[in-house]
């Protein structure tokens, strides 16, 4: 790929009191190309436009002041930080008759790997840390609607993964617009555009946001697009009318619960029809609404705030198959080597209950009503034992010691840091509030 701006060398913006050391190409797409750059100590990323998209794209610059105005929803996002426009002395570098403009944002660091590798299973990533991932994914563009912005081109392109945890980034954010304005050349990716965008009767919006936010949460869940089943083989040549039929005119949920015309295909499909029954009914639930009669009524898709609920109580029911070892979310045979496994512990709280799992987490929201769904600041973890893994403990991560009692009778206190069995206890006063295991 041929660099735009001249690679290894110090480049002057305006408005930028020292020049940029340019130190790789990083990539290239449609828009433009995206460098790696240096600013005196800090390593930053810079997208450089294409003349051609500037042109197709006449609200650009203005919506890039505008979010930078603003600035980011939360660290989810990549976000704009700088408008740059070409200094007359580098002007004459840049290799194109108009040098255009870019502007700065952060480096991804490294650890963050494209969600499409996991799309197409390439990824280890454990389901927990998938569920997390679309908790933050939900966060995130809530944060975002409530800044009264749309992102209008969600998709697997546009979204990094860190395996180990969960934690997402989000990139390309120069196509986010105010809300209902419709301004921008950038409609959607196809499959994860809203009906009503691919059929040319809306243009994108926080609504349609939801839409995608959905197939996006699917794709990411099963591994698998949400319309591709049994009518998609059916289609000789996946073209632009043949997509249009299957994700706007005649588009059917794969498992629609009224209509069954469209089921994944066994061998076409497995992963679909694998990992879908994996999940609790109230996330199923919510799909079954966005890509049944959401398809048509963008009113009353769920929420972001909806998707954070749901994904949060998927998480506090995680727990481990005792035969395979596999994450389940509920009762019943283990979906991987079918193997019954006894209920499980569970943790009572004045907001909902937590398996007592190792990984698991307690968070302010299971305590106290006025705090919304968090997964960044536990108050305390369930730990497996180093050397007996059917021993599971409670390590307090708050800054105050909690006080206890044993089925036996004993009190106890654990200091901040500290770990005690789960299955001795009796309760635990703790400043948030009480914890009391159930035991069926």
């Amino acid at each position: 790929m041929n660099s735009l701006l001249p690679l290894g060398t110090h480049l002057p913006f305006d408005g930028l009191d020292q020049p940029l050391e340019l130190t790789r190409l990083l990539g290239g797409g449609t828009q433009g190309q995206v460098y790696a750059v240096r600013c005196g100590a800090e390593e930053l990323a810079l997208k450089w436009y294409f003349p051609s998209c500037i042109a197709r794209d006449p609200l650009l610059r203005q919506r890039l002041q505008q979010s930078i105005r603003l600035g980011a929803p939360n660290g989810a996002f990549l976000w704009p930080m700088a408008l740059l426009e070409p200094s007359a002395e580098s002007r004459p570098l840049i290799r194109c008759q108009e040098p255009g403009f870019g502007y700065l944002m952060p480096l991804r660091p490294s650890g963050f790997q494209g969600a499409h590798l996991h799309a197409g299973g390439r990824m280890e990533i454990s389901l927990q840390n998938i569920l997390r991932a679309c908790f933050h994914l939900a966060d995130a563009f809530h944060e975002l609607h409530l800044k009264g912005l749309c992102y209008k081109d969600i998709s697997l392109g546009n979204l990094f993964l860190r395996p180990g945890d969960g934690a997402i980034l989000i990139c390309d954010n120069d196509n986010v617009a105010i809300d209902g304005q419709g301004a921008g050349s950038v409609l959607g990716t196809p499959g994860f555009m809203a009906p009503e965008v691919l059929l040319g009767a809306a243009k994108p919006s926080a609504s349609t946001d939801q839409f995608s936010l959905a197939v996006l949460l699917f794709r990411l869940l099963t591994r698998h697009d949400p319309f591709r089943g049994r009518q998609e083989l059916a289609i000789r040549c996946l073209d632009e009318p043949a997509r249009r039929r299957l994700y706007g005119e005649e588009a059917l949920f794969i498992f629609d619960p009224e209509n069954p015309a469209n089921r994944p295909d066994s061998e076409e499909h497995a992963a679909a029809l694998l990992t879908w029954p994996i999940y609790p009914r109230s996330l199923q639930q919510l799909f079954e609404t966005s890509f049944g009669a959401g398809l048509r009524q963008p009113g009353i898709r769920p929420l972001t705030g909806q998707w954070k609920q749901v994904l949060a109580r998927c998480l506090d029911q995680r727990h481990l198959c005792q035969h395979c070892g596999e994450e389940l979310f509920h009762s019943g045979p283990c979906w991987s080597c079918g193997h019954t496994n006894p209920a499980v512990l569970q943790l009572q709280l004045p907001r909902g209950q937590v398996a007592a799992c190792p990984g698991n987490d307690l968070y302010p929201h299971h305590f106290d009503g006025r705090d919304s769904e968090r997964l960044d600041q536990p108050l305390a973890q369930l730990v497996g034992h180093p050397t007996d893994p059917s021993v599971v403990g409670l390590r307090n991560l708050g800054a105050t010691a909690w006080q206890g009692q044993l089925s036996n009778g004993q009190l106890l206190e654990v200091e901040p840091g500290k770990t005690c069995n789960v299955a001795a206890l009796q309760q635990l006063s703790t400043q948030a509030g009480p914890i009391t295991p159930i035991r069926r």
